[in-house]
């Protein structure tokens, strides 16, 4: 909870700027877990907007327009929380990432019940995101550091590459293609694209962690 944080992101330093921007602005009564609630919200209708573009792409609409709610309410809580010096560091550790945890399962369950993406791939982004997020707490119980990224690519940027591709599937644009006999999108090539990336960066991470902590802790020699 006290371990110094560490972001890579491309957007990381102008949208912590916005951030603080906006947690200064915000009325009194709005609280951290107002927003860590609308958060949630948000996730869950995001996952029920996709699941109903099915029927119509306007939902999609719906759910670009969501993703910008969601990342309001899942980046600003801590900003307003340490704005105001009210942080709370064990209770907004573990309500951080469970709330992660279940609005990233969420999302990937609704974009599986889209026309646009296989249930599998949905739920192969879910599992990678969620080793990762365990690696993550792992090292911060290590080796003291918890490191928000895998890469230059976080949350942020996934969510504005998601309303790209929104976008373009609203709009008609073609993103189907066929490999095998399968029906695949673009969605489902750049989701297993990402999710392959997400693991090769968790391989990395985990050779380097091991290397790390075996330097500390050398293996002892048997008597």
């Amino acid at each position: 909870m006290s371990a110094p944080r560490e972001k890579t992101f491309l957007l990381a330093r102008p949208e912590a700027r916005v951030l603080e921007w906006i947690a200064r602005r915000l009325p009194a009564r709005v609280m951290p877990d107002h927003l860590t609630a609308l958060g949630l919200a948000a996730a869950a209708a995001i996952a029920a907007a996709y699941a109903l573009s099915g029927h119509s792409t306007a939902w999609l609409w719906a759910a670009s327009g969501l993703l910008v709610v969601h990342w309001l309410g899942d980046s600003l809580d801590g900003t307003l929380a340490r704005v105001r010096r009210v942080e709370r560091p064990r209770y907004g550790y573990y309500l951080d990432h469970l709330v992660d945890a279940v609005a990233t399962a969420l999302i990937g369950l609704g974009l599986g019940l889209s026309p646009f993406l296989l249930m599998t791939t949905g739920l192969v982004v879910v599992i990678a995101y969620l080793v990762l997020s365990i690696n993550t707490y792992l090292e911060t119980q290590v080796l003291g550091v918890f490191s928000l990224g895998y890469g230059r690519v976080g949350p942020t940027e996934a969510r504005l590459a998601l309303v790209g591709l929104n976008t373009a599937m609203a709009l008609g644009v073609p993103v189907t293609f066929a490999v095998a006999g399968v029906t695949l999108s673009v969605l489902d090539a750049v989701a297993l694209a990402v999710a392959t990336l997400m693991l090769a960066g968790l391989a990395v991470r985990a050779a380097r962690n091991l290397r790390t902590l075996a330097l500390r802790e050398p293996a002892a020699v048997p008597r």
